[in-house]
């Protein structure tokens, strides 16, 4: 993401801050990357009900964004981008969750989709089509696509956190977090991260080839929902649909792996 400020100034700033404790060198390193919230709050909101105010999600955001500053280690050579995004996307997310604006009868119903589509996948020995889904919930076609629709208006789906593990804190990192660079290599940490993305490159590999291009478009070229929709033809709700479908495949898919 850009900042605005020259990479010889933001240098600068971190050895200030860092090294010398320099707040106000701190303040301007919060500046200098809030365009990263703001990014990440459109994200975020673009999927929520009307009333999530996007000044709320860029509140929050800010404190993750506070937070990654001051954890932020820049001898471990990872760019503060990569390192930031996930902390401002968690600490948006987990201020969501506290507040419990998802009703119950979204909760269970989701995880009924979940639980059907496990089963079907374990017992077809691959993705079950709408249709199958549909039956093995007592469901008409239309009927779940509503609910999907429902269930991805009012969640916080996201294939970012199947990305996530514990960092000896506690808290939620980025695996590109957890990756140490060549200078102070971590074999045992780089390999247990790189056993956790395989097994999610594996996941999005079974998925039927329409989640797999919503997957791609979505999370790494970076298009928008309704870009995508216009990409496969589709409406918007449609690829919100199977947006939340693929995520739902992907969680089942790890918790069993």
């Amino acid at each position: 993401m850009e900042t605005g400020v020259k990479e010889v100034e933001l240098r600068d700033l971190w050895r200030r801050y860092k090294d010398d404790g320099d707040e106000g060198a701190r303040e301007r390193l919060v500046v200098a990357y809030s365009p990263m919230v703001k990014f990440v709050a459109g994200r975020l909101g673009a999927g929520l009900p009307s009333h999530v105010e996007d000044a709320d999600l860029i509140s929050y955001g800010l404190f993750g964004l506070i937070g990654a500053i001051e954890r932020f280690e820049p001898e471990r050579g990872i760019k503060f981008e990569t390192f930031a995004m996930t902390r401002i996307r968690g600490a948006i997310i987990d201020e969501l969750r506290s507040l419990d604006w998802v009703p119950r009868s979204v909760r269970s119903r989701a995880r009924e989709i979940e639980t059907a589509q496990a089963k079907l996948e374990h017992e077809l020995q691959r993705a079950p089509t709408e249709a199958e889904l549909a039956a093995k919930l007592n469901l008409t076609e239309e009927e779940l696509q509503a609910a999907l629709l429902e269930i991805a208006n009012s969640s916080v789906y996201a294939l970012d956190e199947l990305w996530t593990v514990s960092d000896s804190s506690g808290d939620q990192v980025s695996l590109l977090d957890t990756i140490a660079d060549d200078r102070a290599a971590d074999p045992q940490e780089a390999l247990a991260s790189t056993e956790v993305k395989d097994l999610l490159t594996e996941a999005i590999g079974g998925l039927p080839e329409r989640e797999q291009l919503v997957v791609a478009l979505y999370y790494y070229e970076n298009l928008t929902l309704r870009e995508i929709g216009e990409v496969l033809g589709v409406t918007e709700s449609r690829v919100s649909q199977l947006h939340t479908k693929a995520v739902m495949r992907l969680k089942s898919s790890l918790q069993q792996g």
